[in-house]
């Protein structure tokens, strides 16, 4: 099972970080994106400036207010309420800007993800390669979504930070720099010490912080993982409800996921404990430090040293920049959960390159376009993932036109065969000869339905209204599916309101809608009744006569529908051997 085990932060985190991060800012969107980026920054320092004009003139109010000058009050409150509302206008485009940003940048790599992942050598390889990459669905949903959202929160705030302390800093200083500090009866002036008071502040509480917090990151990334394992549990049995309330396995499902849920339970805790920790510490210094320039100010200002404006202004100064220099210790728990996404992001993406390496690694089976016409198999021999030998035959080819049956037991590897014609089998070694611009269609036991409309899962993979409904009604006409036929516009979940039988039927519809030029069929009548069978292959041989096909099956009536046949003869030691005939 998968564990974060990385260090936290440091030089392999930023390279790995900056690995991520410029996929989009080297992408065509990273224009536009730089455009709303600029915006943002220049919001955020408008902010900044905000809050500095708002310290400036709470001093004029509160001096107003200590000399009972009541027309230099009324003024100061006029321009604390202008500037008000001006902040208010700049920090509400702040966050509008940097959701707008946000949007762009998580669609461009949500798009990205899964363009690597739904591909011919991505999903089904890193199955088959036992990639470690759990739950992939999440990381391109949830884990991208965060990863966005805090990259930009982060760093914008970070930024906000920097340029809190560059304004703030040198006001703190020279508020703080000529105050009186009594250490018993002796009085000493210490040059801008209210700052040297919040840089020591920071160290501290960013070194306790890190100290108490840092489980944090590993906790997330197993919050992560255990809760997407939950919910696809919870999904995979609503996905095959019936076969398992067939199997009498209720019982079993439900210690399953309680199992699981178990799992989600105690990583809860041990997030909730780690949090209280953090938070009993940040906000118990972070009250205590609100209260620091009070403290040292009070003697001043007793004395008649410093006036309540200036006494103020410096208790809002020394907040702005002891917050900016804890940072880090105010975003630590999201910076947590940040790093646990980027590392689930990391390593998917780690997973997808090294399967597409493993599968156009040199030496593996490959498929080229050939002329003529004809598939052809030259010294073609199969591997399992492992290594193991499957399948070795010599030449073999298969005519325009031509039915040929592939006859075999059960595991000998006829599947296999067809994966490698497909192209997505690329363990062992030969080649495999394809004709060159045709089109080809490959039907399976279960055929995939997706939920959509009835005309869309008919007209899959291509779009739904590439075909005339009127030819999707006759097609449906011809396998004997005519209740069908009024519902096209109905969505639904099909493989679960259609028959087996039903849904091999509606594939045979599809290769009438898309007339290819190859079939391959892997047991794609299994489900049909031997009279259904034979005429679905009579409709094909009718409609598609110059159509090659090339089926896998059990039953032995199969084989008359086809003028040729290929065996696979299994050894007890070795893989099978391909007989052509």
């Amino acid at each position: 099972m998968q564990r974060f085990t990385r260090p936290l932060f440091g030089l392999n985190f930023a390279r790995r970080l900056w690995r991520l991060t410029r996929l989009y800012w080297r992408s065509p969107d990273a224009v536009k994106g730089g455009l709303l980026l600029a915006l943002a920054i220049g919001l955020e320092f408008g902010t900044v400036y905000g809050t500095f004009e708002l310290a400036d003139a709470q001093r004029r109010i509160y001096d107003a207010l200590q000399d009972r000058v009541a027309s230099d009050f009324f003024a100061g409150v006029g321009l604390f309420a202008g500037i008000v509302l001006l902040f208010v206008l700049v920090s509400t485009y702040r966050i509008y800007v940097r959701q707008a940003l946000e949007i762009r940048w998580r669609s461009w790599l949500t798009g990205h993800l899964l363009e690597q992942w739904i591909s011919p050598h991505a999903c089904c390889q890193m199955e088959l390669l036992h990639a470690k990459a759990d739950n992939p669905d999440q990381r391109i949903a949830e884990d991208a979504r965060n990863y966005v959202a805090s990259a930009l929160g982060l760093s914008l705030s970070l930024l906000s930070a920097i340029a809190t302390l560059v304004s703030f800093a040198g006001l703190l200083w020279s508020l703080s720099g000529d105050w009186p500090l009594r250490l018993g009866g002796t009085q000493f002036h210490v040059p801008g010490f209210m700052m040297w008071v919040a840089i020591a502040y920071a160290l501290v509480a960013s070194w306790i912080t890190h100290r108490i917090g840092r489980r944090l990151v590993p906790i997330n990334f197993d919050r992560l993982r255990f809760e997407a394992d939950f919910r696809f549990g919870l999904v995979r049995f609503r996905e095959n409800a019936e076969a398992v309330g067939l199997a009498d396995g209720e019982e079993r499902e439900r210690l399953g996921a309680r199992e699981r849920f178990t799992r989600v339970i105690s990583n809860w805790w041990h997030l909730i404990r780690a949090q209280r920790n953090l938070t009993l510490f940040t906000t118990g210094i972070g009250q205590l430090n609100s209260a620091v320039p009070l403290l040292v100010a009070a003697p001043g200002y007793f004395l008649g040293q410093l006036t309540l404006g200036r006494v103020a202004q410096t208790g809002i100064a020394y907040g702005q920049v002891s917050g900016a220099l804890v940072w880090v210790v105010n975003a630590y728990q999201e910076i947590a959960q940040w790093r646990a996404s980027i590392e689930r992001l990391l390593t998917f993406m780690d997973a997808i390159e090294s399967t597409r390496e493993r599968v156009e690694q040199p030496g593996g089976v490959r498929v080229e376009p050939g002329d003529g016409g004809a598939l052809r198999l030259h010294d073609l021999h199969l591997d399992l993932p492992s290594g193991r030998a499957l399948l070795e035959g010599d030449d073999a080819a298969v005519a325009p036109g031509e039915h040929v049956v592939v006859v075999g037991p059960s595991g000998a590897g006829q599947t296999t065969l067809l994966r490698a014609i497909a192209g997505h089998w690329p363990f062992g070694h030969g080649r495999i000869e394809v004709p060159r611009g045709a089109r080809s269609m490959f039907l399976s036991q279960q055929p995939y339905l997706p939920i959509a409309t009835l005309r869309a899962a008919v007209s899959y993979p291509a779009p739904e209204g590439s075909f005339p409904d009127a030819r999707i009604r006759e097609v449906l006409r011809t396998f004997e599916l005519d209740e069908l036929i009024a519902r096209l516009d109905e969505t639904d979940h099909w493989e679960k309101r259609l028959s087996t039988g039903e849904q091999q039927r509606l594939a045979f519809a599809r290769v009438l809608l898309h007339q290819p030029d190859w079939v391959f069929l892997d047991d794609a009548t299994g489900a049909l009744d031997e009279e259904t069978e034979a005429r679905l292959y009579a409709i094909l041989a009718e409609r598609l006569p110059k159509a090659s096909v090339v089926s896998i099956a059990h039953r032995p009536a199969v084989e008359r529908y086809h003028t040729r046949r290929w065996t696979l003869v299994p050894h007890r030691e070795g893989p099978a051997e391909l007989r052509a005939a």
